[in-house]
């Protein structure tokens, strides 16, 4: 109300007249719009949802066939109903109720928190990532700790899972995978990596100098491009592992090839540091979002840009808590999912067209990182009030709700929540978050359940967005090549 600008939009899944009507409840955590064929829709927030589930099935299906009868009226239907039955559709007749999955308890999931001092972790988780390891079936994650150096962790050997015991993968050698060194507190250092398309390479900054690691030997192969300006965001060419797009803080993007040791192109458009870098191998394109909220398609043939857009964020959520705007390609490597402390979004990449929106509540913490699952399906985001969701990928609906009371012990001193979430490689129904105590800890679905909720009933004529899911490829089988990273 105090801005003239538009927060957002939503089709509700299609199906609506030129000017629906639409009326809120008194909490304001329900919408009712008037839809096509005399329906009507109703919009929830997760409050909303939760009052919801409260209904009894009588009751709702009553209030369902009321507001159905005054739709027709107030539709131009001015036929006397006085004594007429209302037609009842045969599926509310005996009605399934779909309720969110709310988890509070720890017995209604399976969790495993290592111990800090069984895997030696210190200081601030501040990103993770579930490599699609050549170990096997296990979960592999890159972690920062309170130092520069990176740890890598094995949770299962041949099939990952949270009863299985979390291990250190460290070299016979010892060596540590440790980046460069900078006049700075550690707390105010950007820590960013990026994984070689064949596991073998993992390229990684702490504010210095960045440093490219063979991840069998942790050997440092070699360092380059030194600040200023810093690196803030990593990503590897998909079709070539020397080519890497380097994301700076200064809002500039370097196309660095690490075999010549050159910088072939400079892109500028941002006006803040980079936060977000994503290739696409089937667009040809590199999609890039900044702290400044915008999101830019570039082309990986002359390194042009192509498409941007800048977020509908939503008022009064200045200045930003998080670092900035993050993006993931979907499995079909044509959508995008964009992440926003304030929103999560599905677009379409060749038009930059937003697809799908879920926008967080006025009292909602902010989100702090989302992903989507294996198989692009699900989306796993967490907050900062502890707070861990499963959204639908193909139209932003809660599915699942974690509440800090399911994993977080309950005396904890100060205030813990996640910063960072990884979905696993394989397994689309397990995920991990990082904590800012310095721990990890790996969510999975009940084994008698198998998955995290079922999707609600789809609305009349709604079609999804997204494509069907398809088994991922085998992962490749890393090799040592330190002068050619072909």
């Amino acid at each position: 109300m105090d801005s003239p600008s538009l927060l957002t939009t939503i089709q509700a899944e299609g199906g609506l007249p030129a000017s629906p009507r639409i009326r809120f409840n008194k909490e304001g955590n329900l919408l009712a719009v008037s839809a096509n064929d005399n329906r009507i829709k109703i919009l929830a927030t997760i409050d909303g949802l939760c009052l919801m589930r409260t209904f009894e099935s009588h009751s709702l299906v009553a209030s369902r066939v009321g507001i159905a009868s005054e739709a027709l009226i107030k539709n131009g239907d001015t036929r006397s109903s006085e004594g007429a039955k209302p037609r009842v559709p045969e599926e509310l007749l005996s009605p399934k109720i779909w309720k969110l999955n709310e988890i509070s308890d720890p017995s209604k999931l399976q969790s495993l928190r290592p111990a800090l001092k069984q895997i030696r972790l210190r200081g601030w988780s501040t990103q993770i990532q579930a490599l699609p390891s050549w170990h096997l079936h296990s979960m592999l994650f890159i972690y920062f700790g309170s130092g520069l150096e990176m740890t890598l962790i094995r949770v299962g050997r041949y099939k990952a899972t949270t009863k299985a015991t979390p291990q250190l993968v460290q070299p016979a050698s010892g060596i540590l995978m440790t980046n460069d060194q900078v006049d700075a507190r550690i707390e105010e250092v950007v820590h960013c990596f990026a994984l070689s398309k064949n596991d073998s390479y993992i390229m990684s900054a702490s504010g210095g100098k960045i440093s490219l690691f063979n991840t069998i030997t942790f050997k440092t192969m070699t360092t380059f491009m030194p600040p200023p300006p810093a690196a803030t965001c990593l990503a590897f060419h998909p079709q070539d592992n020397n080519i890497v797009a380097v994301g700076m803080d200064d809002s500039t993007i370097h196309i660095y090839n690490v075999r010549v040791d050159e910088v072939k192109s400079k892109l500028m458009g941002h006006s803040k540091r980079i936060a977000g870098l994503a290739f696409s191998n089937v667009l040809n394109t590199l999609v890039s979002s900044g702290a400044d909220a915008q999101v830019i398609v570039w082309s990986t043939d002359k390194w042009e840009r192509k498409k941007n857009c800048v977020l509908q964020i939503p008022a009064g959520r200045t200045p930003p808590i998080m670092s900035g705007t993050q993006v993931q390609f979907h499995q079909d490597q044509i959508h995008l999912l964009i992440v926003h402390e304030t929103l999560l979004a599905i677009y379409e990449t060749t038009k930059l067209e937003c697809l799908k929106q879920w926008i967080i509540g006025e009292f909602s913490a902010p989100i702090s990182h989302a992903t989507f699952s294996c198989d692009s399906q699900l989306v796993y985001a967490s907050f900062l009030d502890g707070t861990l969701r499963i959204f639908g990928a193909s139209n932003l609906q809660v599915r699942c709700q974690i509440n800090p009371s399911a994993y977080l012990p309950s005396d904890v001193g100060s205030p813990v929540y996640p910063l960072a979430i990884a979905a696993h490689p394989q397994e689309s129904n397990q995920f991990a978050i990082g904590l800012t105590d310095g721990s990890i800890q790996v969510f999975e679905s009940l084994e008698s359940e198998g998955k995290w909720s079922t999707p609600p009933p789809a609305e009349n004529g709604a079609s999804s967005t997204m494509p069907p899911p398809h088994a991922p490829a085998p992962p490749a089988i890393p090799s040592d090549k330190p002068q050619n990273m072909d």
